[in-house]
This record gives C-alpha cells, sequence and structure tokens, in this order.
C-alpha cells in the first residue's frame, strides 16, 4: 500500500496540537483594519481551531487520519 501524501497547502495553513486538536489562523485580519476596534484586532491574533466536526477531515489532509 503506498504511504499517504500530506497536503502541502494544508501543511502551511495547520497545526497539530498535543491533544490531537487542529490550530489554524482566524480570518479577517489582512486588510481594512482602521474599522475594527483593538479588542477585535487582538482577538484575531490568538489562533482558533477547528471544530469538532470538520477535525476529522483536516487531519485527513495532514496525513494523520
Amino acid at each position: 500500500m503506498p504511504k499517504q501524501k500530506t497536503n502541502r497547502s494544508a501543511r502551511k495553513r495547520f497545526k497539530l496540537t498535543k491533544g490531537g486538536k487542529v490550530r489554524r489562523n482566524k480570518a479577517f485580519r489582512r486588510h481594512l483594519l482602521a474599522g475594527r476596534s483593538t479588542k477585535r484586532k487582538r482577538n484575531l491574533r490568538r489562533p482558533g481551531f477547528v471544530s469538532a466536526a470538520e477535525t476529522r477531515t483536516y487531519l485527513r489532509l495532514l496525513g494523520e487520519g
């Protein structure tokens, strides 16, 4: 049976935590930031996590599932 290939674009965007969760960056942080509050921009800096319903899909893309 051949080796499973990792999706290269997914590998650059997502990381696995030790607990098996998939970490991702949040959207809406590229431009047009002047109209957003400082609090909102600060919270966008922190990583988000992929929802439990989609975790299996992302693990498969990362070659873990």
